[in-house]
């Protein structure tokens, strides 16, 4: 790997490369555990607020006044805050300190859903979610780099990112209950009930999370051009996708957009090829590893964000559930998911992260198929409770894999780039799947008026199952390939090492 000019910030806790006595045998002591759960509390916060906020969509529109086509943003704004800054909240989490960045994130996202709580108008509320999803783009590589860094590399990492995975998927099934039970109280719950949650974690995180490293002495340069470029254009992109389905993919408007994207992000790369201090150091997308997990991540969140949506459709559309009893619906794969993957470390030790995202995509092909036999009158133990369980078991598989697959190999500098590489790639291939999803919906809109209304809305639902079914078996089968490929190195070094 190609060497850069830029001193590492290591943490200075008991450092992966230097075992102190929290982590010597492999046993953590107190301070170690308090400073995970800190961490973990930031990705529940994030999966919390994401999960209730959806749920109240229906409520802030009636109660502001809002069209349709303004209401989206208020999920829309979230997935743009967040996919534009990530690759930026990486690298300043690497450059900055990623402690302070995590504190000042976490700060700015309580701010940010106060507002939104007591804001009495829609486009408040947009703005609110846009910063907090900007805030969650920072404190999401941060906390992860600063987890990477503090483990060593094997299976302390392994069992630390497995339970990283439990909260996140804590956070999202009690934010599907939540946000069912306080949404009948009054949307703006759903943005309050996360400010104390934020605090909390600011203040456990000055407690336990340890100070950044002091810098090498001396000036430093910082790339603003190319940090203003990747922000722009990484903006403007998830922008062109979240609206694609409204003008038209192949209209004048998305093709000039994409176009715009393309020379931001040409302009980006030539700007980093000729700094002394690149902002991204695009030798580092040269890694394999991290490319082919951010692919994965793109697949993974980016089919259930739209199973996700189509069955909430499904339920609460065709089958006339409440918003309580589709969370309910959705809670045995969340707690499946939080009962699993605190193990997945020592599976991941064993078998490799190819396999464990390989494992994974089986078992969401299976989960997709079986939603597929669904109709307008079935059952939900015998139809939506097999998908939720296959679903509780490919998560903690996946995410764990493509977690360490991005941040195996990565120098401790780079750790927050990478991981905000990662989790470009959920959130961007979420925004991609789901406006693909939502025009094959749309595409031949049979649902008219009569007896045959349900029918032919199923059959749009079905429509919108079969892209991402489609797209998590073609997920699989290049999960497969590429873990044979590793399996094959490996027994080939170890025949020219004997």
């Amino acid at each position: 790997m190609a060497t850069t000019t830029e001193p590492a910030i290591d943490l200075d806790v008991a450092s992966a490369r230097k075992p102190g006595p929290e982590q010597t045998d492999g046993r953590w002591g107190g301070r170690l555990w308090g400073m995970l759960i800190v961490l973990c509390g930031a990705m529940f916060l994030d999966a919390l607020d994401n999960a209730m906020v959806g749920i109240a969509v229906p409520p802030i529109q009636s109660d502001l006044h809002m069209s349709t086509a303004s209401v989206q943003w208020v999920v829309s704004a979230y997935v743009l805050g967040f996919g534009g800054f990530l690759l930026l909240g990486g690298r300043l989490a690497d450059l900055l300190g990623r402690r302070r960045i995590l504190l000042s994130a976490v700060a700015v996202f309580a701010l940010a859903s106060l507002v939104g709580g007591i804001a009495d108008n829609g486009a408040l509320v947009i703005a609110a979610r846009f910063v907090m999803g900007a805030s969650a783009a920072f404190t999401a590589p941060a906390g992860l780099a600063i987890i990477m860094t503090t483990f060593p590399e094997g299976a302390a990492r392994n069992r630390a990112v497995s339970i990283y995975t439990a909260c996140g998927a804590a956070g999202f099934s009690l934010g599907l209950i939540l946000g069912g039970l306080l949404t009948e109280l009054g949307w703006r719950w759903t943005f309050l009930l996360p400010v104390p949650v934020a605090l909390a974690v600011f203040f456990g995180a000055t407690a336990l999370v340890p100070r950044d490293a002091a810098r090498a002495p001396g000036r430093r340069s910082y790339d603003i051009v190319g940090a203003v470029t990747v922000s722009a254009a990484m903006l403007l992109l998830v922008y062109t996708i979240v609206m694609a389905p409204t003008f038209g993919w192949a209209g004048a408007r998305t093709i000039g957009q994409f176009a715009a994207t393309a020379v931001l992000l040409a302009v980006f790369v030539t700007v980093e090829l000729r700094v002394k201090e690149p902002l991204l150091r695009l030798g580092l997308l040269r890694n394999k590893g991290l490319v082919g997990a951010a692919l994965a991540a793109a697949a993974i969140l980016g089919t259930y964000m739209s199973f996700q949506f189509v069955g909430s459709l499904y339920m609460q559309t065709l089958r006339g559930w409440s918003p309580l009893e589709m969370a309910l619906a959705f809670l045995p794969a969340g707690l499946l998911i939080a009962a699993v993957a605190p193990n997945t470390g020592k599976l991941v030790g064993k078998f490799g992260p190819a396999w464990m995202i390989f494992a994974g995509f089986v078992a969401y092909t299976g989960a997709y198929l079986l939603f597929l036999q669904a109709d307008t009158d079935s059952g939900y133990v015998a139809t939506m409770l097999p998908t939720m369980l296959l679903i509780g078991v490919a998560f903690p598989f996946s995410f764990t894999g493509a977690y360490v697959q991005a941040t195996s190999g990565v120098a401790d500098s780079e750790q927050g780039l990478a991981a905000g590489v990662l989790q470009t790639g959920y959130q961007v291939g979420a925004a991609i799947v789901l406006a693909v999803v939502t025009a094959t919906m749309a595409v031949d809109d049979k649902a008219g008026r009569g007896a045959g209304a349900a029918a032919s809305l199923m059959d749009r639902y079905r429509d919108g199952v079969y892209v991402v079914t489609g797209i998590a078996a073609v997920t699989m089968v290049l999960a497969l390939v590429s873990a044979l490929r590793g399996a094959a190195k490996r027994r080939a070094r170890q025949t020219a090492g004997n």
